[in-house]
């Protein structure tokens, strides 16, 4: 992924064309895997229904009106935050530092993170993996991302992050009794405030 950044940003294209490259990698890299997970949850979460309500239309394949919608608007804004950034070196190894960060968030949500069910493949990967092994190394990788944002001037997207991973906590305790595969994918929201992280230090004059 860092090699295709890196060719995205060097190729002599319009702005736009550019941005829009920035926008798809991430999704062309993981396959949209964690996009589906936040379409689904949010149909679930503007159904207003109950807890099992929400975890029915969690697992319905078809996708609902809103999912489009707020997918839709996701792209929107990330293609417009993508539009706004100044793509240096520098930028690059930061923002490819924030992926891993939301990744390790993802990861480490799963392992620590009561299940909303005793099914599912959150369940099975939680059930499969030493949880407490798997919360200590992936929350030392958290530390580790961290420090190294903040070194290079990134520290507000490693915040950013923290606050979106606060969020989903208490989203999907109170939302859905606790997490699933599909709230997982949730955690995209992550990248899309840490874009809009990455555009406030570049405008603070941090990168």
């Amino acid at each position: 992924m860092r090699r295709t950044v890196y060719v995205c940003a060097s190729l002599p294209l319009p702005a736009m064309v550019r941005a829009a490259g920035f926008c798809l990698i991430p999704v062309w890299v993981t396959g949209g895997i964690h996009l589906d997970g936040y379409a689904d949850t949010c149909d679930a979460l503007c159904s207003y229904g109950d807890t099992q309500k929400k975890l029915d239309i969690l697992k319905d394949p078809h996708c609902g009106a809103f999912a489009v919608i707020r997918l839709c608007s996701y792209f929107v804004a990330y293609f417009a935050l993508c539009c706004c950034v100044q793509f240096t070196p520098q930028v690059g190894v930061v923002w490819l530092l924030a992926l891993v960060l939301e990744r390790a968030c993802s990861g480490y949500a799963v392992a620590a993170f009561p299940l909303a069910k005793n099914t599912g493949l959150a369940h099975t990967f939680a059930t499969a993996a030493d949880r407490i092994t798997v919360r200590r190394v992936l929350g030392c990788l958290g530390i580790v991302l961290a420090v190294a944002l903040f070194a290079l001037g990134g520290g507000v997207l490693a915040l950013a992050a923290g606050v979106v991973l606060w969020r989903y906590h208490r989203v999907a305790v109170k939302q859905f009794g606790g997490i699933t595969g599909d709230l997982a994918g949730w955690l995209q929201k992550a990248e899309l405030y840490m874009l809009a992280a990455l555009v406030f230090c570049q405008w603070k004059g941090f990168l």
